[in-house]
């Protein structure tokens, strides 16, 4: 399994649709994807049409088990409308960890050991991450083998950015390992000199770090969002869909993964 995390500590940057579109793009590849929905917003979760704040079990009773004990990914996984793509669901108790696993030994490497049982069972995970540093954040930062980086092409999108680098540096010197990244500009307008000003800032402070490419601003990813299907099989060709294969091919090489090996069986 090869496990990417998406993460930035500013919201609305385009976390959730970017897992979704690299999921559903590596589904087509005949790949078996696991997106996991650590934001107790649950947004990847509604995506699909299920409601965070009622739906059991879910990516808490990995956390927290129930009295019935110990829950395994492939209990509390769902099925989505994307074949290939399951979901391990978020809910809004997630919002409570925080206090209740305060003191709490390896409280940073649940998800990780969760991943590790089921690690034949998919040829990745995705990680979609909540907007702040915390408990679930680490958590995701400490399983991930690559990390990617959405950032708006806006100047206040940058500054979160700033905050996020911060965030990577802790984690990399407590983790011992260097954890790979990649800077990916989303939401991009050529039609506005904030976007193209922003674009150059991120290039020239970011280097080799930020994609070369862009994602661009497309209401379709809005229109596949509302359908609860994953873009590449709602409307397969459109711009936005295209520059994420882009993106995936560029991160496949990145993460040294043989595009031609076969699924897990």
């Amino acid at each position: 399994m090869h496990v990417w995390a998406v993460a930035n500590q500013k919201g609305g940057v385009g976390k959730t649709t970017t897992v979704v579109a690299l999921a559903g793009l590596l589904a087509d590849q005949g790949k078996r994807v696991l997106i996991v929905d650590l934001d107790p917003h649950g947004s990847l979760t509604a995506y699909f049409k299920m409601d965070p704040d009622d739906i059991e079990p879910s990516l808490y009773d990995l956390f927290v088990p129930p009295d019935s004990g110990a829950l395994s990914i492939g209990k509390v996984g769902r099925a989505t409308s994307s074949e290939g793509v399951t979901l391990l669901p978020a809910s809004t108790a997630l919002a409570t960890l925080e206090r209740k696993m305060i003191g709490q030994e390896g409280m940073g490497l649940v998800l990780s050991r969760a991943l590790a049982d089921a690690w034949d069972a998919y040829d990745f995970a995705l990680l979609d991450t909540p907007p702040v540093l915390g408990v679930l954040m680490i958590n995701a930062l400490a399983a991930a083998e690559q990390l990617v980086i959405p950032v708006q092409t806006e100047f206040l999108a940058i500054k979160g950015l700033e905050r996020m680098m911060h965030t990577l540096k802790m984690v990399m010197k407590s983790r011992h390992k260097i954890l790979p990244y990649v800077v990916m500009p989303t939401l991009f307008d050529r039609r506005t000199s904030a976007s193209i000003g922003s674009l150059r800032v991120l290039r020239d402070e970011y280097g080799d770090a930020c994609w070369t490419d862009v994602i661009p601003v497309d209401t379709r990813l809005r229109d596949a969002s509302r359908a609860g299907i994953v873009p590449s099989q709602f409307q397969p060709g459109t711009r936005s869909v295209r520059a994420y294969q882009h993106f995936l091919s560029y991160l496949l090489h990145l993460s040294n993964v043989d595009t031609n090996e076969p699924a897990s069986a």
